[in-house]
């Protein structure tokens, strides 16, 4: 049994941890009230340590580990996901209940990651996700080193029926905010979120469609005037075509574009993706990174915080909660110390799969992801009594890019 020094020793460290997170949230998200800030700290940090988002599981680990009644703790953190009208206790005069508006805190998620971000280089993807028939939830994520980083989001009911591309555009405007100017940006998105509107947006916010889209398009290279099957661009493992031109043949869908196409050894199908850079300064290559956003929703669910198990039928409430999970710390804390790994070390492991010799290295050489990583730290650091880490990014460079053309 732990003596009750030990108790006492544990409690003060986990205090002590958690007053530092506080003050980073605070001063990273500075419209949040300061009972808001603690709220949140405490949550993220009591899911961490839980390794759960259940607020049950995150309630039992902040009473053990602050020594305070969990009936208590449990009902502050679910009221951090209600609406203001849904708040209980008696309405003290001259004092308005408040909630957590989770679309303002977009532009801060985003500041703060920009504020870590070693390069002038990023890459959003947007997808779609589901809870059971719970929620539908669109994503915009910043992708790295194998994961995502979620920076803005809308949740709907599961058969709720809305259109999706005004959220997108919603969306979009709202991360723009807070992007510094000379960033050079790609926005990746699959073939089921292609639209000729969602392309001439993110060109007209100095951004650069990366849209990946069905082979079964047509498309006229610059000078031929011949309009061709996209499919013929790639039609066997190896090839590849980029070139200009316009897509889609059918009046008012046409986009003058570049056209990415490429096969790679070992894949099932081509890939074929339409963006406003030139041929010479983009590779659908880069298209690769689009798939650490289904990483992130692994690590949402049941790769991590086991959100797919939540009870809650409210799309707001959802939303709040998503805010909460502490991907962008553990992400930081586990990217930096992935970064500090010289790439001579990493053995290409492709030359053992024959299968998966046209894949990007990058996307096989971590046998542990980034998330596991700054888990398993941040562990170390409170059961050892140590200082909580707070990393900084380190992008991959990508391949061939060249900003400037």
């Amino acid at each position: 049994m732990p003596s009750e020094n030990n108790i006492s020793k544990n409690k003060r460290h986990f205090q002590k941890q958690l007053d530092k997170w506080t003050d980073t949230i605070a001063q990273n998200i500075s419209h949040l009230s300061k009972p808001q800030a603690v709220i949140l700290a405490m949550m993220s940090l009591g899911m961490i340590a839980a390794q759960s988002c259940a607020l049950s599981a995150i309630s039992a680990e902040l009473a053990i580990s602050l020594k305070i009644k969990y009936g208590n703790i449990r009902q502050r953190i679910r009221e951090f996901c209600y609406d203001a009208k849904d708040k209980k206790g008696t309405k003290k005069k001259g004092v308005k209940r408040t909630q957590v508006d989770v679309q303002t805190c977009f532009d801060s998620l985003i500041r703060w990651i920009v504020s870590l971000w070693q390069s002038k280089q990023i890459a959003f993807a947007l997808d779609a996700t589901t809870l059971g028939l719970s929620f539908t939830i669109l994503v915009v994520s910043v992708v790295y080193r194998g994961c995502a980083i979620p920076v803005a989001w809308t949740i709907t009911k599961g058969n709720e029926k809305k259109s999706w591309n005004r959220e997108w555009l919603r969306m979009l405007r709202l991360v723009r905010r807070s992007i510094p100017r000379d960033f050079f940006v790609i926005v990746m998105t699959d073939r089921g979120l292609y639209s000729s509107k969602l392309f001439r947006r993110i060109v007209r916010l100095k951004w650069h469609p990366f849209m990946r889209i069905n082979a079964n398009g047509t498309f006229c290279p610059k000078g031929s005037g011949v309009f061709q099957a996209i499919k013929s661009f790639a039609e066997q493992p190896g090839a590849s075509w980029q070139g200009a031109g316009v897509a889609f043949k059918t009046k008012g869908k046409g986009v003058s574009c570049t056209l990415l196409a490429l096969w790679g050894e070992g894949q099932k199908e081509a890939w074929f993706i339409l963006t406003d850079l030139p041929p010479s300064a983009s590779s659908a290559c880069w298209y690769g990174m689009r798939a650490w956003i289904e990483q992130s929703f692994r690590i949402a669910k049941r790769g991590g915080w086991q959100w797919h198990k939540t009870r809650m039928t409210d799309p707001q409430r959802a939303s709040r909660l998503l805010l909460v999970i502490a991907t962008l710390w553990l992400l930081s804390v586990g990217g930096e110390l992935d970064a500090e790994v010289p790439d001579s070390t990493i053995p290409d492991i492709r030359i053992y799969m024959p299968q998966t010799r046209g894949i990007r290295k990058a996307t096989l050489i971590r046998l542990v992801s980034i998330f596991r990583i700054g888990m398993l730290v941040i562990h170390s650091c409170l059961y050892d009594h140590k200082p909580l880490p707070f990393g900084r990014f380190f992008p991959e460079s990508w391949d061939n890019v060249n900003p400037d053309k």
